[in-house]
């Protein structure tokens, strides 16, 4: 197609793309040594299954991959420099009704298009909050939990994830949000 043609059907210019994320981090994990690739999850099945009950009468969690602030790791404010000293490697959990103090300074995110500077952004609690408000959803569970990011397919699957099932599940939790960041 001709770039008159594109022009003609109101195409975004070629540059106009979405980011290379995957791209980009896989380039970042072999440049810091990794050897192979590395392989995202990406599972043919996929465990989840229809809420039991209507979104306005279920209990919604929230999951993230953010850090609890960690006053002696060095710099994890908004737009702060790649920090793995600030990563965590076991589940925490937090109470919903407090204002949390989260980072994500040990998260390879694009800091060349976003500074995190709008908690908002990455960690929705209060949105959850608001929805819960307007009955959109029926309540927000009353703790949030984090998920470690420390790359092994093996310990999400065989250790986070299970831990981070259990807590949902004593927390009476119908539904929950993700929010990988």
């Amino acid at each position: 197609m001709s770039p008159s043609e594109s022009n003609t059907y109101g195409f975004a210019s070629e540059d106009d793309r979405p980011i290379a994320y995957l791209d980009r981090i896989r380039e970042y994990y072999q440049t810091l040594g990794y050897g192979a690739p590395y392989r995202w999850a990406h599972f043919a099945e996929v465990p989840f299954q229809p809420l039991q009950k209507p979104l306005g009468d279920s209990r919604v969690a929230l999951i993230t991959t953010a850090a609890p602030y960690q006053t002696d790791k060095g710099d994890q404010g908004p737009g702060a420099p790649y920090n793995a000293a600030a990563k965590f490697y076991q589940v925490y959990s937090g109470d919903s009704a407090a204002a949390p103090d989260l980072r994500i300074s040990h998260l390879g995110y694009d800091r060349k298009h976003s500074s995190a500077a709008d908690m908002r952004t990455w960690f929705p609690l209060a949105e959850l909050r608001r929805l819960a408000a307007k009955g959109r959803i029926g309540a927000v569970a009353p703790r949030f939990h984090g998920a470690p990011t420390n790359r092994s397919h093996r310990a999400s699957i065989e250790i986070d994830a299970p831990e981070v099932l259990r807590r949902c599940r004593e927390d009476l939790v119908d539904a929950a949000v993700l929010v990988a960041n």
